[in-house]
């Protein structure tokens, strides 16, 4: 089967949708660091249905760390098949805004050239929570944080995110080019303030001057992302190759719903993302509060549990008893009580919609990949919402049975006593705290001392560390399955 490329483009079945533009006359106006499945099934695909009306805004795609996502995709001249899934089939449509793809540790330069060129008018990102280099509790730039350390030293050749983009707003700003828009498109609260906050704090540290004209200067919009991507497996890209007719090596699979909130503040313009779907409004905290507290937190509720269950899948935790009653207690009892108006949010209709989701049997979103990275996702998706609760004087049951997961889950070996791979970037810290902690008692001390994630007023609150140790107890007695089983039949 020959390789999904240009050469291949013409010769795709009818039924597979495919870029409408003339790729050749693409320029690079977007540079995006952290070229992983979310973005290629998200922006990458608002942009690809714009360009046909602007080609100006060709995205060069950046990784960070791995070359995987340019392995794949370079030999097939940065295209790759996009499919929809949902019970009623699948739909295919090739996607062709990536224009250029480049590794960042192979050569630093390359990638700082071109987030520095005058073309470049955006630099977005999606490089998840820990890529940030901050502190989840505060939102402040982790100092000692090793690649920040590294950058500092060595700013020509940076490793982080905030290392790559000070160092090309600083040559920009030699060059008396206008700074770019740097644009998060990850589940950080309030993210383009926590962004410009860490930018902020880099830059000063590197030159005081810099520092300040990146917060004068600097626009960082936030945005509120939404769609599920699983992970592509092997029988993915068997699939969706048979369906092209052609061989791509990384496809991205994901569903129908797709959401895109914007505040619109690009002083050097931006595609018309909004012909595609996306909402360009002046305040996105509302909307991004509704997510982070409803999807994500008991998605990630669903991700802890359900592993522990021995679930592989979000939708097979789903199906199985308690689990769909306690995600939508969570959602309507305990998070959406703590929300502001949300314009056009019914909370009830967006419960059910997000269910919905969540039970998709065509997206094989499995409950490990959701697990990742847990000390970073902890504080937006559940620590914030139990604040607001306790401080309401109200419940906080099954965000404490969704905390009380994460916990035992970070023991790093599941019910059965087999080892969990625990990928997160404060793994050998939670192996050092776990380690001889017997006792739902013990493990959640040992626990709430990571300042970094339940800073040091949780900790110091009765009924928060009460309600998740009787949480962790049940869980370490009974087993997860029989838990939420059991809280489903009470709620």
């Amino acid at each position: 089967m020959d390789r999904l490329s240009r050469s291949t483009l013409d010769g795709l079945p009818a039924a597979v949708a495919r870029p409408a533009y003339d790729r050749a006359a693409l320029r690079t106006g977007i540079v995006h660091l952290g070229i992983g499945a979310f973005h290629r099934a998200h922006m990458a695909a608002y942009t690809d249905a714009v360009l046909a009306e602007d080609p100006r805004w060709g995205i060069l795609g950046a990784s960070l760390r791995s070359p995987g996502t340019r392995d794949a995709l370079a030999p097939q001249d940065g295209l790759y098949a996009l499919a929809v899934r949902d019970a009623a089939g699948e739909r295919v449509r090739v996607v062709g805004s990536v224009a250029r793809l480049l590794v960042a540790p192979e050569d630093p330069g390359a990638l700082l050239d071109a987030m520095s060129a005058q073309d470049t008018r955006i630099v977005s990102l999606t490089v998840t929570e820990k890529g940030y280099c901050h502190r989840p509790a505060t939102g402040e730039l982790d100092e000692e944080h090793p690649d920040v350390v590294h950058d500092l030293a060595r700013p020509e050749a940076p490793r982080s995110a905030p290392g790559f983009i000070v160092e090309a707003l600083r040559r920009r700003r030699a060059a008396g080019l206008p700074f770019f828009a740097a644009l998060c498109c990850d589940n950080l609260p309030h993210n383009g303030a926590t962004l410009k906050r860490v930018l902020v704090r880099f830059a000063a540290l590197r030159d005081p001057a810099l520092g300040r004209a990146v917060e004068a200067e600097l626009r960082c919009p936030s945005t509120m992302v939404d769609r599920i991507v699983p992970a592509t497996t092997e029988a993915d890209r068997d699939g969706v190759s048979a369906a092209l007719g052609a061989r791509d090596a990384w496809p991205i699979m994901t569903e129908p719903f797709t959401q895109w909130v914007i505040e619109d503040d690009f002083p050097l313009g931006r595609p018309a993302w909004d012909r595609a779907g996306a909402t360009f409004v002046r305040d996105v905290a509302p909307f991004e509060l509704a997510k982070l507290r409803m999807l994500n937190g008991s998605h990630s509720t669903l991700a802890y549990l359900g592993y522990l269950a021995g679930h592989e899948t979000v939708a097979d935790a789903m199906a199985a008893p308690g689990f769909a009653a306690l995600v939508r207690g969570l959602m309507l009892d305990e998070a959406a009580p703590t929300l502001p108006p949300v314009p056009g949010l019914d909370p009830a209709a967006y419960a059910d919609d997000l269910i919905r989701r969540f039970e998709n049997p065509a997206l094989r979103h499995r409950t490990w990949q959701i697990a990742m990275d847990g000390t970073q996702k902890l504080p937006q998706r559940l620590l914030g919402t139990a604040r607001d609760r306790l401080a309401a004087g109200a419940s906080i049951d099954r965000l404490a049975l969704g905390i009380a997961a994460w916990m035992r889950y970070a023991c790093g070996r599941d019910e059965r006593g087999a080892p969990i791979d625990l990928r997160d970037p404060l793994a050998d810290e939670l192996r050092r705290r776990t380690a001889g902690a017997a006792g739902a008692g013990p493990l959640a001390d040992a626990l709430f001392g990571l300042d970094t994630v339940f800073g040091r007023d949780l900790p110091a609150e009765p009924r928060f560390t009460q309600a998740v140790v009787a949480a962790l107890s049940g869980l370490m007695r009974d087993g997860a399955a029989a838990t939420v089983a059991r809280f489903g039949d009470r709620v």
